[in-house]
């Protein structure tokens, strides 16, 4: 069925998900279908991009910082081998300060996300801090790396922004994953997320006050996870909170 036009352009307003394409013949329009494939082609460059050491340098340099590497010593094995992303590579070095909070900055599964967004949410969590937090550009890292990392710095909480699985609808969305007393071997169930970081999703500095109930949160109850009670907004819905 043919919905009108005026219906199916005010379906198309409200949603990103492909609704109301129409049909040309038994297909898609070409309109459609050369949309399709261009953001097939945008999730695949997110996957299989590095992120711009340079530029994030750059935007990091008010901050100690540090660039490290997974185990995994090239694009097509850190796809093929998450184990190897989710661990730093042997003899990495992190000559950093001591600090309570590390943030760390991981391409995951989309490099494109991480070079749009990391920065607004790095400095925003850092304009709530009295001192800045050290960062670490994580390359070819997963989740998990941030444990090792966060337990090599001695913080007591870490926070790890990292690229999001593309989908066919947003490429650029960022997850922050919030972890107290970081330590190689952690459960998923001791970290706490938040998902779906960019325009079109949670604002980034939006995303970086909630980071900070989080944290305010797991000082507070020093667990993180599913154990985490929930009993105190989180800032953002109350209004900003300090992260130390």
């Amino acid at each position: 069925m043919t919905l009108p036009a005026p219906l199916a352009a005010r379906l198309r307003a409200m949603t990103a998900a492909r609704v109301a394409l129409g049909h040309s013949g038994s297909g898609l329009p070409t309109r459609a279908a050369l949309a399709f494939a261009l953001d097939h082609a945008r999730a695949r460059e997110a996957v299989w991009s590095d992120m711009n050491l340079p530029a994030l340098r750059a935007a990091f340099a008010g901050y100690p910082t540090a660039t490290v590497a997974s185990a995994a010593p090239d694009r097509a094995a850190y796809v093929r081998r998450p184990d190897l992303g989710r661990r730093l590579a042997p003899g990495a070095v992190l000559d950093l300060p001591k600090s309570d909070l590390v943030i760390v900055v991981a391409d995951g599964l989309s490099a494109t996300a991480v070079d749009a967004h990391a920065a607004t949410v790095v400095a925003a969590l850092q304009a709530l801090r009295e001192t800045p937090a050290p960062v670490v550009l994580a390359e070819r890292g997963r989740v998990a790396i941030g444990d090792d990392i966060g337990a090599a710095v001695g913080a007591e909480a870490v926070v790890l922004l990292i690229g999001e699985r593309p989908g066919l609808s947003a490429a650029d969305s960022l997850g922050a994953y919030v972890t107290w007393a970081p330590e190689p071997g952690l459960p998923d169930s001791r970290r706490n997320c938040i998902s779906n970081i960019r325009p079109g999703g949670l604002d980034p500095e939006e995303a970086a006050h909630r980071i900070a109930g989080l944290l305010a949160q797991m000082r507070r109850a020093r667990i993180s996870g599913v154990a985490l009670p929930r009993a105190v907004p989180i800032a953002g819905e109350t209004g900003p909170a300090q992260i130390g």
